[in-house]
């Protein structure tokens, strides 16, 4: 599908590389962590984490001149406890939770409606699957425009801003399925 000079599509196995820059590269420039195998290791895997599991999807965005400028995957995997809350974590179980994960966009190619454009796309593929039961993601309110955007579609299940001390300062969200 095309969406105002860009095509969104399913990555395949060409695509991965492509994907992984665009993935490394935000988590070093946006989140200040680089990459930590027991947060990102699906970023290393991911015909493993996205590609080969049926109930499983990563999307790619490519500008008018073929370059993935932006990603978005869903898996099967809920939130883990720990470390993110217990009451999260129940809430949302593997299996029946599809959980957004990696929907990022490169800096030159943000407020183009493209991070949206994705999502709706990952909800298409979740109501499609007829597995899931809910739509979970989380995101780390410090990265720049991340809170708001994931406000403007999804309700907050739990800030842990405002635990007694701060938890990992992640906020979850559950998000309306398509």
């Amino acid at each position: 599908m095309r969406t105002t000079d860009y095509t969104i599509r399913t990555a395949t196995p060409a695509d991965l590389d492509a994907a992984r820059a665009v993935m490394l590269d935000t988590v070093y420039r946006d989140f200040g962590t680089g990459y930590v195998p027991r947060w990102h290791g699906d970023v290393i895997d991911l015909a493993g984490a996205y590609l080969t599991p049926e109930r499983h999807t990563l999307l790619v965005a490519e500008d008018a001149g073929g370059e993935v400028v932006a990603t978005a995957a869903l898996d099967s995997r809920g939130p883990a406890h720990p470390p993110n809350p217990r009451h999260v974590a129940e809430r949302y179980p593997s299996g029946v939770t599809a959980q957004l994960r990696r929907v990022y966009v490169r800096p030159e190619h943000r407020r183009r409606g493209l991070a949206r454009r994705l999502v709706d796309e990952l909800l298409a593929f979740a109501a499609a699957d007829g597995g899931y039961r809910a739509v979970y993601l989380h995101t780390d309110p410090a990265v720049t425009g991340a809170e708001p955007f994931w406000r403007s579609l999804a309700k907050v299940v739990h800030d842990e801003r405002e635990d007694a001390g701060g938890g990992q300062g992640i906020v979850h969200f559950d998000v309306p399925m398509a």
